[in-house]
């Protein structure tokens, strides 16, 4: 009788109850104006993760590995006079963007020439900045062609591609200025795309997050307007009344903002997960402007008395949305227990906003209602409709009629889903989420395919000593080792190591003589150790060379960076590679110790070397693992909460069993389909069970309590009480489940393909959902009963 009495509070108090939520919500609206837009790579895994601490170290001793953007040509006429002449006008364009720390290409390549006065290198430029003739350039191109350093690096001499490297700001990269800077380059790359009429390639993490990010903010206005608009065309159609449609787009609205504000409370800012919240807060909030709507016309139809209705309306519909709100928001907040902090934005906020919507609906809709007009013959119409009651007619003969077959086939389908479920796969890729016609994944491919890939992966060598790096040729050795064994592989582009610089310092002192880069041995370091140092030149940018062997040791020397680009493998082969490369490391710098890893600890040989794998890739690998048995947790989580709050309103083991199997149906159909499609387990595809769990159960809530209050009217027999519940519940059940699929139908116009995915495979759970709730339950509910009459 609470709810009565909340029920007839809320009416005596509407204005002022009405008057306080409009002010906080104008409060929160202020609040929401603050938001923005994340521009930091997802920390899908947590500050005390191993890989996350290696990674942090990483950049606090080498910088940050993600900054280079690229640039790609494939061309025959490159070294023709007037187009190159136009390259290296849009390399000087790039470089004097503000935020471009450097450019790097084959214009800007150098040589370092012998002084043997000073016993110096200079490092000069191999291309003039003003070349007049095609013979010069022919000369500078000999240059180029003699020096094995670029070579697979700047360019590819088999497929005639050239590549141009843009070196930003590290101190942009998680800002709003990085987008800017990225523009300016993409605008100048497009203008020399136009002028000779042939293709740039661009790629590099700030590209793809620039793009992600810009995505994104356009997706989650579009979302919402989408599923504002559809929302509010449904709503017009079922109840033909433009009061019910906007009464209900004033609940979502408030709903979003209190969402908003939500984040810019707790810190948040918008990402490409919490960026769903705004448009899943108006599919979750319509299917409680039906429930209540649907509960007032109907007994405003029984008694014709608005008064008596809106109080029987929260008196039986408030504890049904109380719960179905709950289990929503133990859907999404579940996220909220595992360690990944996107994940933990996203749990608390839907979580927490689920809950506001029921209070917002619950507040609004009947004291607006009390001043509005009764419905008229023609809003409660659709409570007649026809169509729907011959269907439903038809839904109560299956029950009754076929319920053998209804098993049988129900047994075939889980079967059938149970063999798909077998060829799932685990699999993920950095740039998943854009679709393979998508021009940013074309373009990842071409340099995956003339250059190896583009995705960062640092090997750091601790040599344990001060100067380790150095000191000692065999440790040169090693890494060159190594280095050797990294370029045989497939998916590895040209690795970059000091070693590669003191190739290039060899061939040098040689005279130039390409048959000499090869790394120094005892006897060159004997003579090379007085041009180890190029010569200062502050006069032009020859010190680009010496700038960058100097980031591939630490200050001490007693660290060795190798910097590899590999290809997007995804996170199925991606950990056999590092494993693979990590041994192989192993193998090289610590071969006496694993030699006598069986010995005491007395005759066991020391470890000469640490050997650390980070870098994006690395980060990457460990943060979908990580989210993945993070979601699978929360699936279990979700599905035992829901059950103790199924358990909790009902009080009976029978209602409870009744209640999880239509909704565990769903879940196994979905996930067969995903395995005979060849939908892989990733991220965005684990999101969508206990989501759809969360929502599904919903319109079992909705059944059963109807079933419990018409029970004691149909003197407890179950029988009549199922067939009078099919048709008293079964119309706003088919309402809801089809204002929800077409509200997460909305996800499948993103140009994400992990959003893609969550939109269609949640479509399909709760629209299975639906009819196992309409069917299976009620056979299930006569079935175990004592009585069956």
């Amino acid at each position: 009788m609470i709810w009565y009495k909340l029920g007839k509070l809320i009416l005596k108090y509407r204005l002022i109850l009405c008057s306080l939520l409009l002010a906080a919500t104008i409060g929160m609206a202020l609040v929401a104006s603050r938001i923005q837009l994340s521009y930091e790579f997802s920390k899908a895994i947590p500050t005390d993760h191993p890989a996350y601490i290696d990674y942090q170290l990483f950049k606090a001793q080498f910088g940050e590995e993600g900054n280079l953007l690229l640039l790609g040509i494939q061309s025959d006429q490159f070294f023709s006079l007037p187009f190159f002449q136009s390259y290296q006008h849009l390399q000087k364009t790039i470089r004097g963007i503000s935020g471009v720390e450097d450019v790097w290409s084959v214009a800007g390549a150098l040589q370092l020439k012998k002084d043997t006065a000073s016993e110096k290198m200079k490092a000069l430029p191999v291309f003039a900045d003003s070349i007049h003739s095609q013979d010069a350039l022919d000369s500078a191109v000999a240059i180029l062609h003699n020096s094995p350093f670029y070579k697979d690096l700047f360019y590819n001499p088999a497929t005639k591609v050239y590549l141009m490297g843009v070196r930003i700001d590290k101190s942009l990269l998680n800002s709003k200025e990085r987008n800017r800077v990225v523009e300016d380059v993409v605008k100048n790359a497009e203008a020399f795309e136009l002028l000779h009429q042939t293709d740039v390639r661009m790629s590099g993490l700030p590209l793809v997050r620039t793009v992600m990010s810009t995505r994104i903010a356009k997706e989650m206005q579009l979302f919402l307007v989408l599923s504002v608009i559809l929302s509010a065309l449904i709503l017009l159609f079922f109840f033909r009344s433009f009061s019910a449609m906007l009464l209900s787009m004033g609940v979502v609205a408030m709903g979003v903002i209190w969402s908003v504000a939500t984040m810019v409370l707790l810190g948040y800012k918008i990402t490409i997960l919490n960026a769903l919240i705004p448009p899943l807060i108006v599919v979750i909030g319509i299917p409680n402007c039906i429930y209540f709507l649907n509960k007032y016309h109907l007994e405003y139809k029984k008694s014709g008395n608005q008064q008596d209705a809106l109080i029987n309306m929260m008196g039986k519909m408030g504890v049904v949305t109380l719960f179905c709100n709950i289990a929503a928001a133990i859907g999404f907040a579940v996220f909220a227990l595992t360690s990944s902090v996107v994940l933990k934005e996203f749990g608390i906020v839907a979580g927490i906003n689920i809950m506001v919507l029921f209070v917002i609906s619950f507040l609004f809709i009947p004291a607006v209602l009390s001043f509005l007009k009764p419905p008229k013959r023609r809003h409660i119409r659709y409570l007649e409709n026809p169509l729907l009651n011959r269907w439903l007619m038809r839904v109560e003969k299956w029950v009754f009629v076929h319920p053998k077959t209804i098993y049988v086939v129900t047994a075939i389908v889980i079967l059938l889903s149970v063999a798909g479920m077998l060829r799932l796969k685990t699999v993920g890729y950095i740039v998943d989420d854009l679709p393979k016609k998508d021009l940013l994944y074309q373009d990842l491919k071409f340099f995956e395919q003339h250059f190896g890939g583009v995705m960062p992966l640092e090997i750091v060598v601790d040599t344990k000593k001060k100067g380790g790096v150095t000191r000692k040729l065999s440790n040169l050795q090693k890494i060159d080792s190594l280095i050797v064994y990294l370029n045989a592989l497939p998916e590895v582009g040209k690795c970059i190591a000091l070693t590669e610089g003191l190739k290039l310092l060899r061939q040098a002192y040689y005279e130039g003589d390409s048959a000499m880069y090869d790394l120094p041995n005892e006897f060159d370091l004997a003579f090379l150790v007085s041009y180890l140092r190029p010569a200062k030149d502050s006069s032009s940018k020859a010190n680009n060379l010496s700038k960058v062997l100097a980031g591939f040791t630490d200050s001490t020397r007693q660290k060795a960076r190798i910097s590899v680009t590999i290809a997007d493998v995804g996170t199925a082969r991606l950990p056999v590679l590092i494993e693979k490369v990590r041994q192989k490391a192993d193998s090289i710098f610590n071969r006496d110790s694993l030699e006598t890893q069986s010995a005491t600890a007395e005759a066991r040989a020391p470890r000469t070397a640490d050997i650390t794998l980070t870098g994006t890739s690395v980060t990457f690998v460990e943060g979908s693992r990580y989210i993945i048995n993070g979601l699978k947790e929360s699936i279990f989580w979700a599905f035992l909460l829901i059950a103790l709050t199924m358990l909790y309103l009902f009080r009976s083991w029978r209602i409870l069993l009744c209640s999880l199997i239509p909704n565990i149906v769903p879940l196994i159909i979905t996930a067969g389909v995903m395995g005979w499609v060849g939908v892989p387990l990733k991220p965005s595809t684990v999101l969508v069970f206990s989501v759809a769990l969360g929502i599904a159960i919903d319109v079992t809530i909705r059944f059963l309590i109807n079933y419990k209050q018409e029970l004691p009217q149909h003197q407890f027999r179950p029988v009549a009480t199922v067939k009078q519940t099919i048709q008293h519940a079964g119309i706003s059940i088919i309402y809801t489940s089809l204002v929800l699929v077409a509200g997460f139908v909305v996800f499948c116009f993103s140009g994400f393909g992990g959003t893609q995915s969550l939109g269609w495979l949640t479509s399909l759970t709760l629209l299975v959902s639906m009819i196992t709730n309409l069917i299976l339950l009620p056979m299930l509910l006569v079935a175990t009963s004592k009585k069956n009459n």
